[in-house]
């Protein structure tokens, strides 16, 4: 019978140093020993590439992205041929490959690449082989030979996008949590872990700030319908499966609150209020390849109104410099930037079915006299941006009133 590919991705934590690595390594061979063939992507070790952004801000506050790219994907190199190292020492074959020696083939936008194409005639050699195929995470190559990265989390893109092209069922996410929870057990101790959470639900937790998952692996698994499972590299249990809506899923109202202090808001004061003026701000953000995620305006008043919206703190310095520049172009006034925000979000598919979510998720916030500055809805979430000092006692309070607590 053939073997089934199973894809396994190791987060930082997982690989912080030799004895980690090592841990890694046992497990991989066990996967292999199971009867799979086994292909592995590695993130960098620990916090290298965080260490790596500090060298590079030592030298510069604003290096070219391209040679951001050129460094930080070094990072990976080192992580994976550690763990082949580590398992050829055990008695098991492996081999490591960058992004660039399995043809993993990008757009050309430096520090955000998306994947166009994945080759798999290299990785299903070494798979025939009986070898285990360990890829670096995060990292691949344009169509004019320039080293890309995909962003921060990028390896689970990396790992959902091979188990897509591979055509594996399952891509095993292991992290230092043991699943995904209603919230983030480290701020709200009284979070549960849940058994199983779809698609939709897990994109939204994702896009919002969870730091289980990148959004766009999520956006992969979805569109190619592979099952990822999010477990813990340091114990064997049972994490949390994401996959397609299944029957336990449709009495759950919400799946999950996000806590995301990431954001800042800018407001550009006293815009023109005239037919594409929107358009020209929201254009201008996003040839600068600025995501843009919540957005306001204000009523009308005396041909004026004020547009606010929020970016990651990332991207702020860009998104500044281009509303800046378009203040005099298109007759504003002013813009202003508050940067002690805190996004407080609810999810669930089953808020489909069920009415009276906001009114629910409000009252909880004039129960701590917490002011509301934005909200922004869709059919499974709602968001509020809230001032940054209250974020952690809306998240619980929100946590709370929604019954998600566990049990006692």
């Amino acid at each position: 019978m053939e073997k089934k590919i199973l894809v396994q991705k190791f987060g930082g934590t997982s690989v912080g140093d030799v004895e980690k690595i090592k841990n890694v390594a046992r497990r991989v061979i066990a996967a292999k020993k199971k009867g799979y063939k086994v292909v592995v992507v590695v993130s960098a070790m620990g916090d290298h590439t965080d260490d790596l952004i500090e060298l590079a801000k030592k030298i510069t506050d604003n290096p070219p992205e391209r040679e951001m790219d050129m460094l930080l994907s070094t990072g990976e190199q080192v992580s994976i041929s550690l763990l082949a190292m580590a398992i050829n020492k055990m008695g098991h074959k492996a081999i490591s490959f960058t992004g660039q020696q399995v043809g993993l083939v990008t757009d050309s936008v430096h520090c955000k690449a998306k994947i166009k194409s994945i080759g798999t005639d290299r990785i299903l050699e070494h798979l025939n082989k009986n070898e285990i195929v360990i890829v670096a995470g995060f990292q691949g190559i344009n169509q004019e030979a320039e080293i890309t990265t995909l962003g921060r989390g990028g390896s689970d893109i990396t790992a959902v996008a091979l188990a897509s092209v591979l055509k594996a069922k399952v891509c095993e996410i292991f992290t230092d949590v043991d699943g995904v929870y209603t919230s983030d057990p480290r701020i709200i101790p009284t979070a549960r872990k849940l058994k199983v959470v779809s698609y939709d639900d897990m994109l939204e937790l994702a896009s919002l700030g969870a730091k289980v998952l990148h959004p766009r692996s999520v956006e992969f698994a979805k569109k190619y319908n592979v099952d990822i499972h999010v477990r813990s590299t340091f114990v064997l249990d049972e994490g949390t499966i994401i996959t397609g809506e299944v029957k336990e899923m449709e009495d759950v109202v919400i799946s999950g609150v996000v806590l995301n202090k990431e954001e800042a808001k800018i407001k550009i004061v006293s815009v023109p209020d005239k037919l594409g003026i929107a358009a020209k701000i929201f254009k201008k953000l996003a040839d600068s390849n600025v995501n843009v995620d919540m957005i306001v305006q204000n009523v009308s008043d005396n041909g004026r109104t004020d547009i606010s919206f929020t970016v990651f703190k990332e991207d702020l310095k860009k998104a500044l410099e281009v509303s800046k520049a378009l203040v005099k172009s298109i007759g504003a006034k002013e813009v202003i930037c508050s940067e002690d925000i805190a996004m407080v979000s609810v999810v669930g598919v089953g808020m489909r079915r069920h009415a009276g979510v906001a009114a629910k998720m409000f009252e909880a916030l004039a129960n701590k006299n917490i002011n509301i500055q934005m909200i922004s809805t869709s059919e499974i979430r709602i968001s509020c941006v809230v001032n940054e000092k209250d974020g952690l006692a809306a998240a619980k309070a929100i946590h709370t009133k929604f019954g998600l607590d566990k049990k006692k």
